[in-house]
């Protein structure tokens, strides 16, 4: 069973058996939230910044594959040098290696590490813990750095949560043993405890008096040696999947399957439980609605294209008591959709309009809002993402500008460079935030834990037996 699946089936079961207490997830930090192959990296660099030397030209973190105190091993692997030069490396590493500068600069999270935190930093009565074999002394620089890291997945971690060695860098299984009595006599019931040293989860799981601790091993580069422990699991991904199901997603964030635009997706679409349903609209040259996301100037149709129509579709999704968001492509369908709308009884609460600000301009958009005064009415804002990072208040100037047109909502692209941090800018803005462009569904899911008021995605997952395949594109319909 992957160690993700496990965690969460444990914590499912410690909440069912402590339904009021407040629990915790206990995470070690090197090797375990943040990589320490960048340390090393950081470290062997400014030797060569300082010595004006190129030994470590082009070493990166994928170079390294001991731990970090193995310098030794670390050298012998990456570099030829004579033995003198050698030790003098050996001892300059070893007087930098925990600088508390150098390990600030040098942080990196592990993939997913950051997401699965804000997961279980979301469930009632529940908090991430820290417990780090890190002196104490480093405890500003530690709860700084990471809440920088932790700052585009809304994660925060709090002084009192973050447990650290009194014995500066010595007694390191003592520190963490004791500092989980420490979280115990706090009033926490300790669900889990997430390491990446095999010795130090050994100390703590003979310690661990309650006998319902379950001991996750971060299988990354470790410097003790693997031992078998009670109620351990080992894993390297940190996958959303593996914590999370399909029915508990959507709960809190409004879900719109993606381009909805053939048979085959509007099957697939209504054989599931998402309620949005949303649709690209355009004019095909005999006049019609018709759903199709390229422009008929760009990927002309052919004899073979089989197209759906509007007002079949509406009439589908009327059908199965479905709403729908409907993509605008060109300010000329404006008209006739609203009139379809009319036709199958759709009321307010139940349509969602998108369109871009250069498609439908500002009387597009009036139109919209003056015939439908309770929908959704959004836009994608990708274009301002650089001026809310680099002038904010320039991008506060043409955000006022799109509220006086009628727009409720915007909508980011994941892929959009910057994107994280824009959200909270938009959001602080005071925007209701759709994300799209979510490629994958551990990226779906990660976006879901961003909390926006709405995600679209394709629902491409096979992982969950989806089957979506985007907005069928000309060519994709052409073979349905």
């Amino acid at each position: 069973m992957h160690w993700m699946r496990s965690l969460a089936e444990h914590f499912r079961f410690m909440r069912s058996r402590y339904p009021a207490d407040q629990l915790a997830i206990v995470f070690d930090i090197d090797g375990t939230i943040v990589d320490p192959r960048d340390l090393v990296v950081h470290v062997l660099h400014s030797y060569d910044r300082h010595h004006g030397t190129r030994h470590f030209h082009g070493l990166t973190a994928e170079d390294v594959m001991d731990h970090e105190t193995n310098i030794d091993e670390i050298l012998e692997r990456i570099t030829l040098l004579p033995v003198e030069r050698r030790r003098d490396i050996r001892a300059w590493y070893l007087g930098h290696l925990r600088d508390p500068d150098a390990m600030a600069a040098a942080h990196r999270p592990y993939q997913g590490v950051l997401a699965v935190i804000r997961w279980f930093q979301l469930q009632p009565r529940t908090d991430a813990a820290l417990n780090t074999g890190r002196p104490e002394s480093m405890r500003e620089l530690t709860l700084t750095s990471l809440n920088a890291l932790g700052a585009t997945h809304k994660v925060r971690f709090r002084s009192e949560l973050l447990m650290m060695n009194r014995s500066g860098w010595d007694d390191v299984e003592l520190a963490k043993v004791e500092n989980l009595r420490s979280l115990q006599r706090a009033g926490y019931r300790i669900v889990a405890v997430v390491d990446n040293e095999p010795a130090l989860i050994g100390a703590m799981a003979a310690e661990d008096g309650t006998g319902e601790i379950l001991f996750l091993h971060a299988d990354t580069i470790f410097s003790s040696r693997r031992e078998p422990t009670p109620r351990t699991v080992s894993g390297t991904a940190y996958e959303l999947r593996g914590l999370i199901d399909e029915d508990q997603v959507g709960r809190r964030v409004t879900l719109a399957w993606h381009g909805v635009n053939g048979r085959h997706n509007l099957q697939r679409f209504l054989a599931s439980e998402v309620r949005w349903a949303e649709i690209d609209v355009r004019r095909d040259p005999i006049g019609r609605l018709v759903l199709r996301h390229d422009s008929f100037r760009d990927t002309p149709w052919t004899r073979d294209e089989q197209l759906l129509t509007l007002e079949d579709c509406l009439e589908a999704l009327a059908g199965a008591a479905r709403s729908v968001k409907l993509d605008l492509k060109e300010v000329e369908v404006v008209d006739g959709i609203l009139a379809s709308l009319h036709g199958f009884g759709f009321t307010d609460d139940r349509v969602w309009f998108n369109g871009c600000v250069e498609a439908l301009g500002r009387s597009g958009f009036a139109t919209l809002r003056a015939a439908r005064p309770l929908a959704t009415l959004q836009a994608p804002i990708d274009f301002l993402v650089p001026l809310l990072l680099a002038a904010p208040d320039l991008a506060r100037d043409v955000s006022d500008g799109l509220r006086q047109w009628g727009i409720d909502r915007v909508s980011l692209d994941w892929r959009t460079p910057g994107m994280s941090e824009a959200l909270d800018g938009v959001e602080r803005l005071g925007w209701d935030v759709n994300i799209y462009g979510v490629p994958d569904l551990e990226t779906f899911l990660e976006a879901a834990l961003l909390l926006p008021t709405s995600l679209t995605a394709d629902f491409n997952f096979p992982e969950w037996s989806y089957d979506g395949r985007g907005p069928d594109r000309a060519v994709a319909n052409a073979a349905i």
